[in-house]
């Protein structure tokens, strides 16, 4: 080997422990930021689907408006004229009956 190379080896054999723990560290560090993403990933599609299941249900609750009064004059209408008619047909008896 030559003298060059000697002298790099020595320098990292002496400053191996530092450079260990450094990237120790940085794995670590690594390790965490990877962790705080996916939980948040995970975090954020919980959230998409809950709002959407909420707003489905408040979508149900809402009231829908009709307007009836046409078929109310209908119905009145149909119970005006059984009504007419009953009244014919009791007149009617009435009459045969005296």
């Amino acid at each position: 080997m030559s003298q060059k190379k000697v002298d790099a080896y020595k320098k990292e054999k002496a400053n191996r422990s530092r450079i260990i723990k450094k990237e120790k560290r940085i794995l670590m560090l690594e390790k965490i930021i990877g962790i705080a993403v996916c939980l948040l990933v995970v975090v954020w599609i919980g959230f998409s689907v809950y709002s959407k299941a909420t707003d489905k249900a408040a979508s149900v609750t809402k009231e829908t408006v009709l307007d009836t009064t046409a078929l109310d004059e209908y119905t009145a209408g149909i119970n005006s004229d059984e009504t007419v008619e009953g009244e014919n047909v009791e007149e009617k008896a009435d009459e045969t009956a005296e």
